[in-house]
């Protein structure tokens, strides 16, 4: 009995102290958190042979996630991750052909990236998703990465227009309705 306590305080100290890490970097503004910070609190990132956007790929993913979970402070709070990931891309570091896609795409991605992390409402941040993903597909397509990523259409979601995401695992999990509809998709394109 004294062993099970013991253990699950320490779980919670666990969770307790990575939630502190994470609050102490979303509470910063997006110009004063690094890469390295973003990437250290990152678990699941994927190889990118080019590096300089590693940390914006991962953090799409994190946001997906909640999005799945439907949990809409922590999506606010791995959006705003994403919003600091693509505030601390150096252009002039990256390729030709994604420098000229991200010039296309940056503008949009960065306003629907805000407007998740400026609410906690799961519809409204759903909804800029939608837009957020098309743009991050049109980046995905040019970069070079090493682990194959899936491009996923469900075709209920967005007032039954349909929706794209990108996924990191081939199985459905649909940010667009989480648990309602976990399963609601395919996989429409491979990205190697």
């Amino acid at each position: 009995m004294m062993n099970n306590i013991k253990n699950a305080l320490m779980t919670m100290i666990i969770l307790l102290s990575i939630t502190n890490a994470d609050a102490a970097i979303v509470n910063k503004s997006p110009e004063k958190i690094n890469n390295e910070e973003i990437i250290s609190k990152s678990p699941n990132k994927l190889n990118f042979s080019d590096k300089k956007l590693n940390v914006v790929f991962t953090n799409y993913f994190l946001l997906k996630d909640e999005l799945v979970s439907t949990n809409g402070p922590s999506a606010a709070a791995k959006a705003k991750l994403l919003v600091a990931a693509l505030t601390n891309v150096k252009m002039k570091e990256l390729s030709n052909e994604v420098h000229t896609v991200w010039m296309k795409v940056m503008k949009n991605v960065t306003a629907d990236s805000k407007a998740i992390a400026g609410t906690s409402d799961i519809k409204t941040q759903r909804i800029h998703f939608t837009s957020l993903s098309k743009k991050m597909y049109d980046l995905m397509k040019v970069a070079k990465f090493e682990s194959p990523v899936y491009y996923q259409f469900c075709p209920m979601a967005n007032d039954g227009k349909g929706a794209h995401w990108l996924s990191k695992e081939k199985a459905i999990k649909n940010p667009y309705y989480g648990s309602k509809m976990l399963k609601c998709g395919e996989v429409v394109e491979t990205i190697k």
